[in-house]
């Protein structure tokens, strides 16, 4: 790269795990060709925008991000990408300050397009049609400076019909395992203790390959040093008996904890949404977990408000949640996606009362949520203890086997390790307080 050295770059994530990978890989990319992270107040070279497009709402977040950084820094080369720079990368070039705009194929050759905006300084689209997005690009980089993020799978060959992922990811794609393997050994020699696995749709894995996705969590759990993995998201029909069964009885380092997309709990609405699964098979998953991991922790995703959603569907899909002995839920608000089939779905839902189906979701969560860390008061659970990022001094904060966050005294000995803490109450709805022995 022909820039003067050093340069700083900052780096700005929207949107899901699998992003924040990716945007750690980008920034050892460009650690790699001597470019650094600009810290504090340091005004950066390089302004890196990683953004999201699942909903109308992530869109309006990302122009408003890029226009506060380009205001912020308007000398810097501002390079956009993700989805929403996938999606409609027209719209985003024509956001005033906008230098290059690179599509989910190209984010991770982004040295290459620097390259040539210094050579000639021209801005520059470059983005692929997500029919001809087929090669795999992995990453494995230190998230928070805690855990790893290990991309495993991208893509989704599912096309719910209101989601526009596979248009802005392409088809499912997978990585190898014996270079996925070699990824996680790579960690563990960097001191890494817990590692992340991020996709699309992960349990997809291998499906392009020949390969399978119990295959593969059974050669990462043999991989010395690290000491926990997690699965981002899986959906309920991939989530398969013999998996759930092999880490509740014979994983080594796979933790009691998922997180499973349901979006509806109405057979109806998930027949509208093209969804892979019905309630009957979402709840015998949600049994078979708990009478294996009786502690496991489960987080589920569910839509308020879809296109068909009626009152009495609604009434049918909050019945449902109420009913799942789940540890929280992540709710959404149903958006519109330009291009995506459920626009035809008759029945919309206002937005006032999507709001008020948002509203009663959250309240529904946080009572689950509290009714689930209640039970561990008085316990000891291993914390892996993150390093501090920014936060309360004095304190840390760590993750248990079965993902409650909790906070404790800090203990500079004790950060990126695992030790028991007893927990002993709520310091709020997400975080539970720890006592060290």
């Amino acid at each position: 790269m022909n820039y003067e050295l050093p340069l700083r770059a900052s780096y700005h994530t929207l949107g899901c795990k699998l992003n924040f990978s990716e945007t750690s890989a980008i920034g050892m990319q460009l650690a790699r060709r001597g470019i650094i992270r600009a810290q504090g107040d340091e005004a950066p070279d390089i302004v890196v925008v990683n953004t999201c497009s699942v909903t109308e709402v992530a869109d309006k977040k990302g122009r408003s991000l890029i226009r506060r950084l380009r205001n912020r820094w308007p000398d810097a080369t501002l390079v956009v990408t993700g989805c929403y720079a996938q999606l409609k990368p027209q719209e985003v070039a024509c956001i005033e300050g906008v230098d290059i705009v690179l599509g989910n194929d190209e984010k991770l050759r982004i040295s290459d397009f620097l390259e040539e905006w210094e050579r000639d300084r021209r801005s520059r689209v470059a983005v692929h049609d997500y029919l001809d997005i087929r090669e795999f690009r992995g990453a494995c980089e230190r998230g928070d400076r805690t855990r790893y993020w290990l991309k495993v799978q991208d893509g989704c060959d599912y096309f719910c019909t209101y989601c526009t992922i596979p248009f802005a990811r392409g088809r499912s794609r997978s990585g190898n395992i014996d270079e996925l393997v070699a990824e996680a050994e790579k960690a563990a020699a960097a001191g890494g203790k817990e590692i992340v696995l991020t996709g699309v749709n992960v349990g997809c894995f291998g499906k392009d390959t020949g390969e399978d996705f119990l295959t593969l969590l059974k050669r990462l759990d043999a991989v010395e040093g690290i000491e926990r993995y997690r699965i981002s998201s899986i959906e309920p029909n991939l989530l398969t008996e013999d998996i759930v069964r092999w880490i509740a009885g014979g994983s080594r380092a796979f933790m009691p904890s998922f997180h499973i997309p349901l979006q509806s709990g109405s057979d109806e609405v998930l027949r509208l949404m093209n969804r892979r699964y019905r309630t009957d098979l979402f709840s015998d998953r949600i049994t078979m977990i708990l009478d294996l991991m009786p502690d496991a922790f489960i987080g589920v995703d569910i839509i308020a408000g879809a296109r068909g959603e009626t009152e009495s569907e609604w009434e049918k899909s909050f019945a449902f949640a109420e009913s799942l002995p789940v540890s929280r839920y992540h709710v959404f608000p149903y958006s519109e996606r330009p291009g995506t089939k459920a626009l035809g779905i008759d029945h919309q839902v206002s937005q006032e009362e999507k709001h008020r189906r948002v509203a009663e979701l959250t309240m529904l969560s946080d009572h689950k949520l509290k009714e689930y860390s209640r039970r561990f008061f008085g316990t000891e659970r291993l914390v892996l203890w993150e390093h501090p990022d920014s936060g309360e001094e004095g304190f840390m904060y760590g993750h248990t086997d079965n993902y409650l966050r909790v906070r404790a005294k800090a203990s500079d000995s004790l950060y990126n390790t695992i030790s028991p803490a007893l927990l002993n109450g709520f310091l709020d709805t997400e975080t539970l307080t720890a006592q060290l022995p």
